[in-house]
């Protein structure tokens, strides 16, 4: 006799009915939450063991494998979030824009996700330029970083580190998740090398007369913003 599946044997295994509620918690939630932190909803007499909330969450990821919404686990918990691949079409929902950041206060923030605990002194020596306060108070603004200590050197400086806010915004959960620093050279490299050439096309246009085939002023220079 054939054995079932690890999916059908997960979803025989889970309590259908605190899988609904464990869905609707995870629905309804305007953050994300861990197995504790549902189990907690339930009232005392009532509630489940963890293996049975975790059995639960994993049939819920795995009824929505194939749909647009899926149930994703970042550094604060479960949280269901449109896939990526849609996310631009639904943010047209939405009339505010999303804030752009400066390359001052990206740079900033890639140093302190990679070196951390590092200090403002440190973060200056390797960027090789001061850093503002303004960059610092909006990154701890946003909470994508905290002093985690103060380091054992004259005025005891802080020492700034990442939060579980920064993962949950870039979609990770754990630094584990963040490309590594060669993957990054490649493809700044990559950018460089395709910028480039934008230029010398746009350079090359401007030389060049119009292809009598092709009406003038059909060209459109851009220009990119970090």
């Amino acid at each position: 006799m054939a054995q079932s599946s690890p999916v059908i044997q997960l979803l025989d295994d889970v309590n259908m009915e605190i899988k609904r509620i464990v869905e609707a918690i995870l629905f309804a939630a305007n953050r994300p939450m861990t197995v504790k932190q549902i189990i907690d909803v339930f009232p005392e007499i009532e509630r489940p063991e963890t293996i049975e909330v975790q059995d639960a969450i994993e049939a819920i990821i795995e009824d929505y494998r194939e749909r647009p919404i899926e149930l994703k686990k970042v550094a604060s918990g479960y949280r269901f979030q449109v896939k990526p691949e849609l996310a631009r079409w639904v943010g047209r929902l939405f009339e505010e824009k999303p804030p752009r950041y400066s390359r001052a206060l990206l740079e900033t923030l890639a140093i302190i996700a990679y070196r951390q605990p590092v200090t403002r002194g440190e973060i200056e020596d390797i960027r090789g330029v001061s850093v503002s306060s303004s960059i610092i108070q909006t990154l701890l603004e946003r909470e994508w970083i905290k002093v985690v200590a103060h380091k054992e050197a004259p005025g005891r400086p802080g020492l700034y580190g990442t939060t579980k806010q920064f993962l949950d915004y870039f979609n990770i959960s754990s630094l584990s998740e963040l490309p590594t620093l060669q993957e990054i050279q490649d493809f700044d490299s990559a950018l460089d090398n395709s910028l480039n050439l934008i230029q010398e096309e746009s350079e090359q246009q401007e030389t060049t007369p119009p292809h009598p085939t092709r009406p003038i002023g059909s060209t459109h220079n851009e220009t990119a913003t970090v």
